[in-house]
């Protein structure tokens, strides 16, 4: 048996980040980030979830190299990793979400874009498309001028985020001294007075105004069941997006590593499916893929890379997994990430 020498207790630059990026930051602003709701039992699940997904891998295949190109709602990327959208950039990193699209770009990934943004879209500097997450207002119509910016500025698709009539409670990052956290960009896109809450009567007639407001295709966010996803779809949603928002809403909510297969199996071909929640490697990545997942999207990993060297480290987490993710898909003795359904048990 040929045996190489491991490169270190982890050997992986992104396991350094949480700690770096910690210093960086105000305590109030990691607590937050970091936090999820109640007792964060969602929050502890999520990654070891992963972990839980078994791989039957193909051989003799004579694959030379592994094609990890893809679209996702037909925009071309280079992989199917992703940025998710994520607020409190500004508090972050000074350029916020103008370096977070740059490092994602750089990377040829997409960025989804917060509606909390503290960067007014015409200013983000994208050069390629991304999307926008929305969460809705009391006033529907407050929201059409946001739309309307977001799709002039390059905004390809509306991921609507639906497990957040209102913020969960976090009991942790409610502790915490907020003095000397300058938040006055926070909400900049939307029109004066800006939103002070959500909307709490969110229902699938939603989906089909969004549609109708921004003339672009409309991304279902939150979803953890299948049953919902067919009614997201039959509303008019183009794409499903399996998320508990990092464990920042409902604790104890399902990983979003056991709601994927359900929510896959439910859709069909109808649509893309999409995951978030708790991916730290490309070994995590895969079995996302495998689970049926299009595309995989990073939250607070970005974050702390934005926090520890900008766009740059935006662009090297992303340069790095897509590394990783490389090299598994070809252990596995897969060619493209379209192959990595055939490898789950039956």
């Amino acid at each position: 048996m040929d045996l190489e020498p491991p490169a270190g207790p982890s050997g992986r630059w992104v396991d350094t980040l949480p700690e770096r990026a910690a210093r960086a930051v105000h305590p109030a602003v990691w607590s937050y980030l970091q936090s999820g709701s109640y007792g964060d039992v969602t929050v502890a699940e999520a990654t070891r979830a992963w972990h839980e997904v078994r791989f039957r891998t193909r051989v003799l295949r004579g694959i030379g190299s592994v094609d990890l190109a893809t679209t996702l709602l037909g925009t071309p990327v280079s992989s199917p990793i992703g940025v998710a959208p994520t607020a409190m950039q500004r508090a972050v990193h000074p350029q916020g979400e103008r370096a977070m699209t740059a490092g994602a770009q750089a990377a040829g990934s997409l960025c989804v874009v917060s509606s909390n943004s503290g960067t007014r879209w015409d200013e983000l500097g994208a050069t390629a498309p991304w999307w926008l997450q929305a969460y809705l207002p009391t006033d529907r119509d407050q929201m059409r001028q946001v739309l309307e910016r977001a799709v002039a500025a390059g905004a390809a698709a509306i991921v609507l985020t639906a497990d957040t009539p209102f913020p969960g409670s976090k009991y942790a990052a409610d502790e915490e001294d907020w003095t000397g956290v300058d938040l006055a960009w926070w909400r900049v896109n939307f029109p004066p007075p800006h939103p002070d809450r959500w909307a709490a009567d969110l229902g699938f007639d939603d989906v089909g105004w969004l549609r109708e407001a921004a003339g672009v295709p409309v991304v279902v966010k939150g979803v953890l069941r299948g049953d919902d996803a067919v009614r997201c779809l039959d509303a008019g949603a183009d794409a499903i997006y399996v998320s508990n928002h990092g464990g920042r809403q409902l604790d104890r909510a399902v990983s979003t590593a056991s709601a994927l297969r359900e929510v896959v199996g439910a859709v069909g071909d109808r649509a893309e499916v999409y995951v978030d929640g708790g991916i730290r490697t490309g070994v995590d990545v895969l079995a996302a893929l495998a689970l049926g997942a299009r595309g995989v999207f990073l939250g607070r990993s970005p974050l702390h890379a934005l926090a520890v060297d900008g766009a740059r480290g935006v662009e090297r987490l992303l340069t790095d997994l897509v590394a990783e993710l490389g090299e598994v898909l070809h252990l596995a003795g897969c060619a493209t990430p379209y192959e990595a359904p055939t490898l789950l048990p039956d």
